[in-house]
């Protein structure tokens, strides 16, 4: 008798190499809306999330990563139902074929201006309003939701085309409104 062994090793492996860390940051705006009556009650309340344009994307990049003496002085303005379609990313402040401004020209109408608004510092990723932005309607309107505008131009005038326009939002439902009644407008961009 005769053993024979043949001994025999195979060694196989792979070889790679990890992908280097990337970030991948999403930018959402959301408004909080609470309409109340004459009387403080509160007649409707709605958050809404809001598309921010490419024109308003652009800015925030040019003004975080380039600007050298910009001073931000941003106001929100509403939407009316009147003629409403659609928001879209591709709006600017000169040329939104989709939406009117609610103010003097477009139901429903409110006393003052466009609100300025004033910023907390940004926290964990968040730009809030410091406070909500107060909208004291004179006449009976539908609103379709709000917007942001900023930049060179930029104005409190209703109606204003100058400026950047930085996001445009509308509400679940369009949410009626009349003389008297107010409108409270919160505003918080998230960078994930």
């Amino acid at each position: 008798m005769l053993d024979q062994s043949r001994p025999h090793d195979t060694v196989e492996g792979t070889l790679g190499a990890a992908h280097p860390a990337q970030d991948q940051m999403t930018l959402h705006g959301r408004f909080t809306a609470i309409c109340r009556d004459a009387e403080g009650q509160t007649v409707w309340s709605e958050t809404f999330d809001n598309l921010i344009t490419t024109v308003g994307k652009n800015f925030l990049l040019d003004q975080a990563l380039a600007g050298s003496s910009y001073t931000a002085t941003e106001y929100m303005g509403l939407i009316s139902s009147t003629s409403f379609s659609a928001v879209a990313a591709g709006d600017t402040m000169a040329s939104h074929a989709g939406w009117l401004e609610a103010g003097s020209a477009n139901t429903p109408t409110y006393s003052g201006t466009r609100n300025t608004a004033a910023w907390s510092a940004a926290s964990a990723g968040v730009k809030a309003l410091s406070a909500g932005l107060v909208f004291t309607f004179t006449g009976s309107g539908t609103v379709q939701g709000a917007f942001i505008v900023g930049g060179t131009g930029a104005s409190s005038t209703i109606g204003n085309t100058a400026g950047t326009l930085y996001s445009a939002g509308t509400l679940g439902t369009p949410q009626p409104v009349i003389s008297t009644n107010t409108l409270t407008l919160s505003y918080s961009t998230t960078l994930t």
